[in-house]
């Protein structure tokens, strides 16, 4: 059976406000994710439809929090908390949070690519301000 760890993933990233560490099993993309600072995925989501992430996700949360916001309700999962979020939020989580992430990679990829021109972008209007 496939099995990954964040030791043996096979994509690792480490930025000022995130580590992560990415693999993929059987078409669902496995995101370990550590954050040194306060995130809101929420600008990064913008131009996608209903500026939402079309992707449900499992996964859990290891230390800290995080939020995902729906059109009408904010749900917080904390340290210790498993769960399943349907298509159609924004994202956060708090500094010190660990969490492991279970996306269906079909869906997910093109929603990480947008998040990555997004970041390019919002970055380069900041820069030139």
């Amino acid at each position: 059976m496939p099995k990954v760890s964040k030791q043996t993933a096979q994509r690792v990233q480490s930025q000022p406000p995130f580590d992560e560490a990415t693999d993929e099993l059987e078409g669902y993309t496995v995101n370990f994710v550590t954050l040194h600072q306060d995130m809101d995925l929420t600008p990064l989501l913008q131009g996608l439809p209903n500026d939402e992430c079309p992707c449900p996700h499992w996964g859990y949360v290891f230390k800290g929090s995080m939020w995902w916001r729906f059109g009408d309700r904010e749900e917080v999962y904390e340290a210790g908390d498993a769960f399943y979020v349907p298509a159609g939020h924004t994202a956060g989580a708090h500094a010190g949070s660990e969490f492991l992430v279970f996306s269906p990679t079909d869906l997910i990829a093109p929603v990480e690519d947008h998040m990555a021109r997004r970041a390019q972008e919002l970055q380069s209007a900041s820069a030139s301000e």
